[in-house]
């Protein structure tokens, strides 16, 4: 397949752009195989360099000879461009329309992608499962390949960590008794009481209340001796009980005895998805009076779920710190709500989740290798017209609840927030092959780590780790409990308002705190200095006088 088939008007002079708080800019508008590029005359530089696979939709408009498109990307920002000529016009919306919605993954820009900066680190390998699990779990447990083609469980990775008892068989027999075959596998092994938390999906106990021994017998061996454990369910009881009779299910208590069931319902993603299209309406919408905007903010329910997505956490966080007990989370899939309390759960309890690899680390262990579906969950964002079908902001739901954990314990985390914006926008359209595709299986098919870059080569490489490093950041080796009270939780402005308002002072009052951070550090150094010089000529002066005596 050849792009320029697909381009019918690859240039086009004369063109204005129009982006909020921004004066307009005319230039000449470039569209290639992959990008929408539009070249200033004044300042002969690119005003703009956007990704056909950022682009969520487009709405066209005619005034006479002139047309009008107006471009709504994945990430929230919304440009017009003002195009003389109506075919030109036509030719380029269906340009952009067919190149944004790609089906052959390899056409994609990561796949033609070539970096500019030196790549000092491979990130394909910077967080392999041996050693990532190996340094978080305990000598109860262990690596199992069972899944090493992919037959046992098509989401999960080839590598799993389970309890050093039990055998692959049982865990193919589990396996089976599991939707899509999502057997209990380790998330993370708390040290400090030896208890752990685990991920599934729902057992497959139907309306006849199916048993597997192989089952309780998995769950059973994460227990220590005359230890019980919770099962969190994140679907209310309502909704499990109408899966049992599709076949689903819950554990049942008299063949899980020693697991206590407790439902904190989470919404899926089809309720989700519409939160995040009228979040962002009401934040886009410039006439809203004080009583509107707040009505529309409610109305959205967006951080009703990141409520939702905090007090879950935060309950398993409490029953593995503060009562000892292991946790099982389970939803239906567990490839969403499962994903989002497993490793928000981390955030709170591992300080070493709140450093820049150690939450790389989490993404690539709880996200990327355990299964959640980045290609459906975002192939789509808040701008789409098309009919919803797997699409849902998951992952970004996610990202929201780590700010409000930052924003509440701002000097325990050692990246900042745009280091999270980040993460979203690369999630949703990126030049990298990190976030593609829904599993490792479907990875490795297309060879993402041999065709494509990680994003972790670029973040981490020395100039990019700079620009996101929090310079309030004191190591904190505790638990943090963030607060879920609706006063302690707030919109995310430096994400869903910052193509609507100005945050140049707020930028320049950050360059001054880190202006004063250096300084400060600076200063240290040389305090600790002038310190050592000052021990040594007393040293040298008692030397003297001992001489001397």
């Amino acid at each position: 397949m050849e792009f320029v088939e697909l381009i019918k008007t690859p240039k086009v002079d004369g063109v204005v752009l129009h982006r909020p708080l921004c004066p307009r800019i005319e230039g000449t508008l470039c569209v290639t195989g992959h990008h929408l590029i539009l070249s200033s005359r004044q300042k002969n530089a690119e005003e703009l360099w956007l990704l056909h696979s950022g682009v969520d939709s487009i709405e066209k408009k005619f005034v006479g000879s002139m047309g009008y498109l107006t471009v709504k990307c994945k990430d929230f920002r919304v440009i017009r461009l003002d195009i003389p000529g109506m075919e030109e016009c036509l030719n380029i919306a269906s340009s952009i329309e067919v190149l944004s919605s790609l089906d052959t993954i390899t056409l994609t820009y990561p796949f033609f992608f070539r970096p500019m900066f030196d790549v000092i680190e491979d990130g394909w390998q910077a967080f392999p499962p041996e050693t990532e699990f190996g340094r978080l779990s305990g000598e109860d447990w262990r690596i199992s390949y069972v899944n090493k083609d992919y037959k046992v469980c098509p989401s999960y990775p080839s590598a799993v960590v389970v309890p050093k008892s039990i055998d692959d068989n049982t865990l193919t027999k589990s396996g089976a008794f599991r939707q899509g075959g999502r057997f209990p596998v380790l998330s993370y092994f708390h040290a400090a009481n030896d208890t752990s938390i685990l991920r599934s999906s729902q057992p497959l106990t139907g309306p006849n209340g199916r048993r597997c021994k192989a089952d309780e017998q998995l769950l059973n061996a994460t227990l220590r001796p005359g230890k019980r454990g919770y099962i969190i369910d994140t679907r209310s009881p309502n909704v499990a009980a109408n899966a049992k009779a599709r076949g689903g299910g819950v554990e049942p208590e008299v063949h899980y005895p020693q697991w206590r069931r407790i439902h904190k319902p989470i919404e899926r993603w089809n309720a989700l998805q519409d939160s995040l299209v009228r979040l962002v309406e009401a934040c886009q919408d410039p006439n809203s009076s004080m009583d509107k905007w707040l009505s529309k903010l409610e109305a959205s329910n967006w951080l009703t779920h990141v409520k939702d997505i905090l007090t879950t956490a935060c309950l398993a966080a409490q029953c593995i710190d503060r009562e000892g007990a292991s946790v099982l989370v389970h939803g239906s899939e567990g490839i969403d709500t499962t994903l989002q309390v497993t490793s928000l759960t981390q955030i709170i309890l591992n300080p070493d989740c709140r450093t820049v690899r150690g939450f790389e680390a989490l993404v690539e262990r709880e996200w990327l290798q355990a299964g959640h579906p980045f290609a459906d969950r975002c192939a789509k964002s808040a701008h789409s017209t098309s009919k919803q079908k797997f699409e849902a902001p998951v992952f970004l739901l996610f990202i929201d609840c780590v700010f409000q954990v930052y924003q509440q314990f701002p000097c325990s985390f050692e990246f900042n927030e745009q280091f999270l914006v980040l993460l979203f926008e690369h999630s949703y359209a990126s030049q990298f092959g990190t976030f593609l595709c829904n599993n490792e299986w479907d990875r490795k098919k297309v060879k993402l780590q041999t065709k494509t870059v990680s994003l972790w080569s670029y973040v981490n490489s020395p100039e990019m780790l700079r620009t996101y490093l929090n310079p309030l950041y004191e190591p904190n080796n505790g638990v943090v409990w963030p607060s879920v009270a609706p006063q302690s939780l707030q919109l995310w402005s430096g994400l869903f308002l910052r193509w609507e308002t100005n945050n140049s002072a707020e930028d320049a009052a950050w360059q001054e705190v880190i202006h004063i951070r250096h300084h400060n550090k600076e200063l240290k150094s040389k305090a600790t200095k002038l310190r050592r010089q000052l021990e040594e000529l007393q040293r040298e002066a008692r030397d003297a006088n001992i001489l001397e005596e």
